[in-house]
């Protein structure tokens, strides 16, 4: 086996592992935000509308997470930064 192939089997594993993390971390973030907003709006319904603005304030952020990681990921497959380095070597 040699460097291209290590190189492009390594990528790919990296970018499975890392959406496979960016999507169960956001996952679970997102379930608890929204349990605790429910359960804050079941408590104090007059308080509604603001705990539902910041609710979405907060699932945004957190989808951010899973959206960097997913940009990592396509970095990692389509435009991989040692792929120039390994080719150079590998070609003379």
């Amino acid at each position: 086996m040699d460097s291209v192939t290590i190189i492009a089997m390594a990528s790919i594993i990296t970018a499975g592992i890392c959406m496979g993390i960016g999507a169960i971390g956001p996952a679970l973030g997102q379930g608890r935000a929204v349990q605790g907003a429910l359960g804050s709006i079941a408590q104090q319904p007059d308080e509604r509308n603001s705990l539902t603005r910041t609710l979405f304030v907060g699932l945004a952020m957190i989808e951010s997470i899973a959206i960097y990681c997913f940009v990592i990921s396509m970095i990692l497959v389509f435009a991989n930064p040692f792929w120039a380095y390994v080719i150079k070597k590998a070609g003379g």
